[in-house]
């Protein structure tokens, strides 16, 4: 085949592949979630295979460990994660109205600089229908992207079983994909295979290991700080550092909004406040992305943020899941294409007439 051939039928399969995944993108979230799972679960199967456990007593371990924990952490974090979100919302105008008050304060007019004019003349009751509307429409995209067959319910039942056999066939299913690969380019695939798998891993892996960290550093460092809701809006942070800077930046303002509406005119405390904030922010750049995600990954901050936006507005929360893996796969075949290129006659200008 041609390379004009070749590149005719890549282009048709994406095509086909991103129409099909489009169609079904409101049944896929089991199916997707477990092959997420099954891939990042999948280098403990291989260590406890190496230990002397078959792969079908290890799939088993980690699916029922992986359950369990689960549902210990629904029943432990989940009622009180409900409780200080309830009461964030019931007290959210109170804040709005503190804050105003604080700005329009004759005392300290370099507040009325820094804050402006927007502050102090925020319709308070447009604010929170705004953000009820808002959140309203975040759950029932969440909910139309995520449900599956007939309700989450079969999010729960089918995301352990399709992990469970993914991860015991994993090795078969590999090689069966191998199998496929055409001879001439297989050590080609093969190493741009291992550079796309270096890159998922080491994002997913390893910003989820830094989004948990996060999560738990801030969450436990604003609750020892006094701060009202401190659990929520730490795990909160945490939860959304996975997309670069939004967390930090979302948790930060919210986290000084309720300081100032909670301890004013006390510096003390909304100063620790964004300390830990700042703290977190050190921590993240200097030492756990560093360990944890590397600097060999290769995704720019504005291009996960892209992924995820355009891939969440396509395809609700199954594009969420989709979208670094897809942005890397993307991001290592780009860079091989502008290697090919410079490599080649067209940029040269070498063998050519």
């Amino acid at each position: 085949m041609s390379f004009r051939g070749q590149v005719t039928f890549w282009a048709v399969a994406l095509a086909v592949f991103l129409l099909v995944f489009w169609l079904l993108h409101g049944i896929l979230l089991p199916f997707v979630a477990g092959m997420v799972l099954a891939y990042l679960l999948n280098p403990l199967a291989t260590r406890l295979e190496r230990i002397g456990l078959s792969r079908l007593l290890a799939a088993l371990l980690i699916v029922a460990l992986f359950v369990i924990a689960f549902v210990v952490l629904l029943l432990l974090i989940i009622p009180l994660i409900g409780v200080q979100l309830a009461g964030l919302i019931e007290n959210l105008p109170g804040y709005v109205q503190r804050i105003q008050g604080v700005a329009a304060d004759p005392n300290r007019p370099w507040l009325n600089r820094v804050l402006g004019q927007g502050v102090r003349d925020l319709d308070v009751g447009e604010l929170v229908k705004q953000g009820a509307g808002w959140i309203a429409a975040f759950i029932r995209s969440l909910w139309s992207g995520g449900q599956a067959l007939i309700s989450i319910f079969s999010l729960l039942v089918i995301t352990p079983v399709v992990t469970f056999y993914l991860l015991h066939d994993w090795h078969r299913m590999v090689a069966t994909v191998d199998r496929f690969v055409p001879l001439q380019h297989r050590a080609t695939v093969h190493e741009l295979a291992g550079e796309i798998n270096r890159a998922i891993a080491g994002f997913i892996r390893g910003q989820t290991l830094v989004c948990v960290a996060l999560g738990c550093f801030y969450a436990v460092g604003l609750s020892l700080a006094g701060l009202n809701f401190g659990l929520l809006i730490g795990l909160a942070s945490g939860f959304l550092s996975f997309i670069p800077y939004v967390g930090s930046m979302s948790g930060l303002i919210l986290a000084v909004g309720v300081a100032i509406a909670q301890f004013w005119p006390e510096w003390s405390p909304i100063l620790m406040v964004a300390g830990i904030f700042f703290v977190g922010q050190f921590l993240e750049g200097y030492v756990l992305s560093p360990k944890l995600v590397g600097e060999s990954v290769g995704l720019h901050p504005v291009w996960v943020m892209f992924a995820l936006f355009a891939f969440g507005y396509l395809f609700g929360f199954v594009g969420l899941l989709t979208a670094v893996p897809l942005a890397a796969a993307v991001a290592v075949l780009l860079r091989f294409a502008l290697r090919q290129y410079r490599a080649s006659a067209l940029y040269t200008g070498v063998g050519s007439p």
